[in-house]
Formats: C-alpha cells, sequence, structure tokens
C-alpha cells in the first residue's frame, strides 16, 4: 500500500470516529468525563467555521491535520471498548447509507465567540 491509499485510509477513519464520537455522546455507558470532552470535539469537528481559517496559509489546516485528529484520538482512548464498538458500528451505518454529514451549531457559536473574545482582548490590549 502506498503512502497516499494509507492517507486516504487514515482520514477515513477519523472521519468515521469523529462521527462515532457523536453517537457516543448519545451512549448512557459513555464516562462523563469522556462526554464532556466528546462534546468539544464533535461541537467543533461538526462546525461549519474552523478556528483557524483555512484560507491562512498553513496554519489553516494545522488544526484540521493535528489538532483535531489528536483531539478525537484522545477521546476514543476514553471511551470503553463496548460503547466504542457498538458507537462504531452505528457511524459505519450512518457512513454506509450516504447520510448527509451533521452539522453543529454549537459549534459554530463557541468558534464565533472565541474570535469575538480574542478580538476584543487585542483591542483592550493595543488600546491601552
Amino acid at each position: 500500500m502506498n503512502f497516499l491509499n494509507q492517507l486516504k485510509l487514515w482520514a477515513k477513519k477519523i472521519k468515521r470516529d469523529g462521527l462515532t464520537l457523536w453517537f457516543a455522546l448519545k451512549n448512557p455507558d459513555t464516562p462523563w468525563f469522556a462526554k464532556a470532552l466528546a462534546a468539544l470535539v464533535v461541537a467543533y469537528a461538526l462546525s461549519p467555521i474552523d478556528l483557524i481559517p483555512d484560507f491562512i496559509p498553513v496554519l489553516g489546516y494545522l488544526d484540521d491535520v493535528i489538532l483535531l485528529p489528536l483531539l478525537i484520538w484522545l477521546t476514543i482512548k476514553m471511551l470503553p471498548a463496548t460503547v466504542l464498538c457498538s458507537c462504531r458500528e452505528k457511524a459505519d451505518e450512518w457512513i454506509a447509507s450516504k447520510a448527509a454529514k451533521p452539522k453543529s451549531t454549537l459549534g459554530a457559536v463557541l468558534v464565533i465567540a472565541l474570535w469575538m473574545a480574542l478580538s476584543y482582548g487585542l483591542w483592550r490590549w493595543y488600546s491601552q
């Protein structure tokens, strides 16, 4: 298997595991600490707005290539094996049915709020 095929396979796994976390949020057997982190990861992963906009050279893709996969991996490691298996099955079924990717309005609101807070902080700092 060449590097490009491995990269495509890795990207599919990350996409599936992001959806797996979405199902893990709804599972009552998911521990609270895993749910808390999963909520943040899912909100950001499914948000239509990125924390670092993609049009910024190099930095724009760092969150998509490094930060998000790292957070997904960390959250997956927190899930019990039974929850992980059942949620991965649901994610595979969702993907097989060609359903539209879920969207997170909360994630978009959080990203916008963070950008507003950073902008306000910079404005206050420069205006002194």
